[in-house]
C-alpha cells in the first residue's frame, strides 16, 4: 500500500541536535570544573563557554551562520575548542585543516569545501596566509601578537571576539544536518571531504561513553591527539567534555615532554595511536615517573602485542584497543573497558554498529561472507560497516560516495575477519598487502613479530617493486636508546619466526619513520623511497 505525502512522516522533523550542546551543557552544570590545562594554567568550563560564546558572536558579525563552512588550522591549544564549538553553536560547519598540509593543499582545502572564513593560529599563516589570499578566503588569526598581526595586516579573532556581542545560546539544527568536513590524507589520490552529521557525532559519543569507555568527571586525559583528526576529536575533545572531565593539551607530540605532563597534572587516561604509545614506552625507561593512568586506549592503526605488553610493563595501564575510519565517525569496534581485553583484536562493534565481512573481489555489490561456526575464527574478507556512525557522504564526488557505500554498507578497505563471538580482527588495508611470488603477505602481521626483536622501537613492512617477485618484502626499523640493531641479524631471525614468503629479505635502520599528521606511519612514502633507492 502506497500512502500520500505527509511532513509528519516524510519530512525532516522539529527535532534539534548539536554537538556545540557537549560544551555548552557541561558548561552550564558545571562551570567550577577543569576543562584544559595548558602550559600550566587550567580553564575551567564556564570560562571556555564564556570565550567561545565571544568567538561565535565574532563570526556571526561576520556573515557565519546556519551551514556556512568555517575552515580552522589551529593545533591543540585552547584555541582549538574554542573555535570549534563557536562555529558549531552558530550552525556551521567546521572544516579541521591538517596542520602539516602545506600552502596548495590547504587552498584545495578551502575551495573544495567552499570555505566562508579560516581561522589560522600564528604558526600556520607562513602557509596559510597564501592560501586563503589565492581561494578568495577572508582570514583570521589567532594567537598572534597584536603588533605582528598588524605589521602582517591580519585580522585577530580574538579583537573581534572583544568587540563583539556574545551569542546567548546555540542555535538548534536537524540532526542530519552536516557538522563536519574532515578530508583524507589523500595516500591513495586527491583528499575527500567527508562530511559527518550532529547524529552521527553525538550518538558516536553516547554509545562510547555508555558502553565502551569507563570515562569519568573526576578523570584527567591526555590530549596530544590532533584535534582536527577525527580520532583525538572525538574520542578525546568531545568525548571528556561530555563528561566533564578534564584534558592536558599537547600541541606536538614529544614522549618526555608527554610523559612529563602527564605526571604533572596526573593524567588518568592515555590515548593515542601505536607511534605514541611506542614513544612513551621509550620515555619510560628515561625516568622512574609516572602518571596514575587507570588505562589507555589505541586507535588508528594496528598495535603490535608486544608493544601493547612493553606499555602495560611500563606504566601499569591496560590498553583497549579500538578501531575506525574518518568515515564512521570515527569508531566501529572497541575492546570494551568493562571486560577482559583480547590482544590482537579490535573488540566487538560498538552499540548500533554492524560491522561484518564481505568477499574483498566483489567491487559492485556487498557479499557478506556466511558467519562462523562456534569456536572457529571466521572468513578473511573486507571489512563492512553499517549504523547511525556513517558519514553523510564525500563532499561534491557523488560517484566517490556510491563506491565507498554499498548496499548501505561502507566498504572500508580493511581485511580482516568477525569470529563467532563478534571478535573484530583486522589484518591489514587491502592496499598494504604485499604479494610475493603470488603469495600474500599482511604487513601487520610481520610487524607484530618485529616488535619483539630486542632493541626494536618500531617496525614499518611495505613491499617495494620486483622484477622478478611482483614486490619484495621490506622493513624499516627505529632502534631503541642506545640499541644497535644489525639488518642482517634482524633477516636472520625473522626467518626463523615467519614463513619463508614472509620474512623481509632487506631491512633498513633509522632514527625515525615518516609520519602523518595524525601518527600514522606513510609506508607509501617508504615504499616510494626505497624504490628510488633501489632502481
Amino acid at each position: 500500500m502506497t500512502h500520500a505525502p505527509d511532513t509528519a512522516v516524510d519530512g525532516p522533523g522539529y527535532g534539534t541536535l548539536s554537538i556545540a550542546s557537549i560544551l555548552a551543557e557541561t558548561a552550564r552544570r558545571f562551570p567550577e570544573r577543569t576543562a584544559l590545562y595548558f602550559l600550566g594554567r587550567p580553564t575551567t568550563y564556564g570560562e571556555l563557554w564564556d570565550r567561545t560564546r565571544a568567538y561565535a558572536g565574532a563570526l556571526a558579525a561576520r556573515g557565519i551562520g546556519p551551514g556556512s563552512r568555517v575552515a580552522m588550522i589551529v593545533p591543540n591549544v585552547p584555541d582549538f575548542p574554542r573555535v570549534y564549538y563557536a562555529a558549531l553553536a552558530l550552525g556551521a560547519v567546521v572544516v579541521p585543516v591538517h596542520l602539516l598540509f602545506r600552502a596548495d593543499e590547504i587552498e584545495f582545502v578551502l575551495r573544495d569545501a567552499e570555505a566562508d572564513v579560516v581561522v589560522a593560529a600564528a604558526p600556520m599563516l607562513a602557509e596559510a596566509a597564501p592560501a586563503a589570499a589565492r581561494a578568495g578566503v577572508p582570514l583570521l588569526t589567532v594567537l598572534m601578537p597584536e603588533d605582528a598581526a598588524r605589521q602582517a595586516g591580519v585580522a585577530r579573532l580574538e579583537d573581534e571576539a572583544a568587540a563583539a556581542t556574545p551569542i546567548e545560546r546555540h542555535v538548534g539544527v536537524n540532526p542530519l544536518a552536516a557538522a563536519t568536513i574532515l578530508y583524507t590524507s589523500g595516500t591513495t589520490g586527491t583528499p575527500k571531504g567527508a562530511v559527518g552529521s550532529h547524529l552521527a557525532m553525538v550518538e558516536q559519543v553516547h554509545c562510547s561513553l555508555i558502553d565502551s569507555f569507563d570515562l569519568r568527571p573526576d578523570d584527567v586525559v591526555y590530549g596530544g591527539l590532533p584535534f582536527f583528526h577525527s580520532f583525538g576529536q572525538m574520542a578525546v575533545l568531545n568525548m571528556a567534555f561530555r563528561r566533564g572531565a578534564s584534558i592536558v593539551l599537547l600541541p606536538k607530540f614529544d614522549p618526555d615532554e608527554a610523559l612529563e605532563l602527564l605526571v604533572t597534572h596526573g593524567a588518568t587516561v592515555f590515548t593515542a595511536v601505536p607511534t605514541n604509545f611506542a614513544g612513551m614506552v621509550e620515555a619510560a625507561r628515561r625516568t622512574a615517573a609516572r602518571p596514575p593512568l587507570r588505562y589507555a586506549v589505541s586507535g588508528g592503526a594496528a598495535l603490535p602485542v608486544a608493544l601493547l605488553e612493553a606499555f602495560e610493563e611500563a606504566f601499569g595501564a591496560q590498553v583497549h584497543e579500538g578501531y575506525g575510519l574518518t568515515e564512521t565517525s570515527p569508531s566501529c569496534t572497541f575492546n570494551v573497558t568493562s571486560e577482559p581485553i583480547r590482544p590482537g583484536t579490535v573488540g566487538r562493534s560498538m552499540w548500533g554498529v554492524d560491522v561484518a565481512v564481505a568477499v574483498a573481489e566483489v567491487e559492485d555489490r556487498v557479499e557478506l561472507l556466511p558467519p562462523p561456526a562456534p569456536g572457529e575464527a571466521g572468513e578473511l574478507g573486507e571489512i563492512v560497516v553499517r549504523g547511525h556512525n556513517l558519514m553523510k557522504g564525500y563532499l561534491g564526488r557523488p560517484d566517490a560516495s556510491a563506491a565507498a557505500v554499498v548496499d548501505g554498507w561502507f566498504r572500508t578497505g580493511d581485511l580482516g575477519t568477525v569470529d563467532a563471538d563478534g571478535i573484530v580482527t583486522v589484518v591489514d588495508r587491502k592496499k598494504d598487502m604485499i604479494i610475493r611470488n603470488g603469495y600474500n603477505v599482511y604487513p601487520t602481521e610481520v610487524e607484530a613479530v618485529l616488535a619483539r626483536y630486542p632493541g626494536v622501537a618500531l617496525a614499518a613492512v611495505f613491499g617495494v617493486p620486483d622484477e622478478v617477485r611482483g614486490q619484495e618484502v621490506h622493513a624499516a626499523l627505529v632502534p631503541s636508546d642506545g640499541a644497535d640493531v644489525d639488518p642482517d641479524a634482524v633477516i636472520a631471525w625473522m626467518k626463523e619466526h615467519v614463513a619463508a614468503y614472509k620474512y623481509p629479505r632487506v631491512v633498513h635502520v633509522s632514527d625515525e619513520l615518516p609520519l602523518g599528521p595524525s601518527g600514522k606511519v606513510l609506508k607509501r612514502e617508504l615504499s616510494a623511497r626505497y624504490a628510488a633507492s633501489a632502481g
